[in-house]
């Protein structure tokens, strides 16, 4: 993979979040991977997209190529395993639209949205552990019994995990765990569909190595990754959702980390 130049090594941002499926989480334009001039490989994105975007709507997941060498071009897209065919579909739609507008002249790009993933390189990256570029989102607030909660939250990751390298679960894992009568922790994980299984153990064993870091005792955490993604929350937040359906604390903060 071409050297990442886009960002510093360290880039911290406050917000608040008003978030909703439509927005997207984050994205990554390669700067290194200009096609500029390149007339073919632009079409060659755009025919890709087309593919990624019926096949995806269908399937809930997609890695293939289009073209021919030296202007050929390899994608993937991915929809988060639990939400809907329909809001699969057009999460994809909006995803391959707002890639091509925030990243009109690279090769390397790649957009996250809370249902659904996409990407595309000239370099094959397919069935590739890939966490050279992360973005972490967390809840400003703490938990109020920090020891008790990473206990419990590291028992529902590693049933999670165990859930998402099995084969017919196709990446996928969630859960929950009650915390207290009027509290439950709720987790999701999810690798890309071309990872093998002991890849997939690979790249969310990272993405999890990050709570320490990042997410220290925070009430709510989200690792993004281009093979896996990591979630959990003191709300209910993945399909079908939980009848306890409280609020989000709309305080929480991003870091993108490459």
């Amino acid at each position: 993979m071409k050297t990442m130049t886009l960002l510093p090594s360290f880039l911290l941002l406050n917000f608040l979040c008003i978030c909703s499926a439509a927005d997207p989480l984050g994205d990554y334009c390669n700067k290194g991977t200009s096609i500029s001039g390149s007339g073919q490989v632009s079409a060659n994105i755009d025919k890709l997209l087309d593919e990624l975007v019926s096949k995806t709507s269908v399937s809930g997941y997609i890695a293939t190529s289009y073209g021919e060498d030296p202007h050929k071009v390899y994608g993937l897209a991915q929809c988060r395993g639990d939400v809907s065919s329909k809001d699969c579909s057009t999460c994809i739609q909006d995803a391959a639209k707002q890639i091509r507008e925030r990243c009109p002249d690279e090769a390397d790009a790649r957009i996250w949205y809370d249902y659904c993933f996409l990407r595309y390189n000239e370099e094959n990256f397919i069935g590739k552990v890939d966490t050279g570029y992360g973005i972490f989102y967390y809840n400003v607030e703490n938990v109020t019994d920090p020891e008790s909660f990473n206990r419990e939250l590291g028992a529902l990751m590693d049933k999670i995990r165990s859930q998402a390298v099995l084969p017919k679960n196709e990446g996928l894992g969630k859960g929950k765990t009650t915390l207290s009568s009027f509290l439950t922790l709720y987790a999701l994980v999810q690798c890309t569909r071309d990872l093998a299984p002991i890849n997939c153990a690979q790249c969310l064993a990272i993405a999890i190595g990050n709570f320490p870091k990042f997410c220290d005792s925070r009430k709510g955490c989200r690792v993004l990754y281009s093979s896996c993604y990591v979630r959990y929350e003191l709300y209910p937040f993945f399909f079908p959702l939980d009848s306890n359906n409280t609020h989000p604390d709309a305080s929480i903060k991003t870091i993108v980390y490459p």
